[in-house]
């Protein structure tokens, strides 16, 4: 009962339980793929603003599992990340999708933006 109340308040604890789990599997990769797998879970952090739990988890996941992959095979860096490391970030959050914070404010810019238009069409 108490879980249930708790996660009504701070969200599924099975959801951070998961990011746990694949967080700690990006800080046992060995160097340089700890440092980088760390740097995009940051920027993941800042950059995806997705909002659903399932989707931001699966993501983590995905990134621990690519990483893994990598250190187990040897993978250099640069392989995986190409020229552009923020376009890597950005593409492989956006695979993702899933409902972000910014939607719900563009949708409110919108929406000022239409009641002034019809405030002006009115006058």
């Amino acid at each position: 009962m108490a879980a249930k109340w708790i996660e009504l308040v701070t969200g599924s604890l099975e959801q951070k339980k998961q990011y746990k789990q694949a967080k700690a599997r990006l800080d046992a990769l060995p160097e340089p793929y700890r440092s980088v797998a760390t740097a995009f879970n940051r920027y993941f952090m800042y950059y995806g603003g997705v909002t659903e739990g399932d989707t931001i988890v699966q993501m983590f996941v995905d990134l621990a599992d690519l990483w893994e992959r990598a250190a187990i095979d040897g993978t250099p860096v640069s392989e995986i990340v190409g020229e552009d490391p923020i376009e890597f970030a950005e593409s492989f959050a956006q695979a993702y999708g899933g409902k972000r914070w910014i939607d719900k404010e563009r949708a409110r810019l919108n929406e000022a933006v239409d009641k002034a238009k019809a405030k002006e069409a009115g006058s």
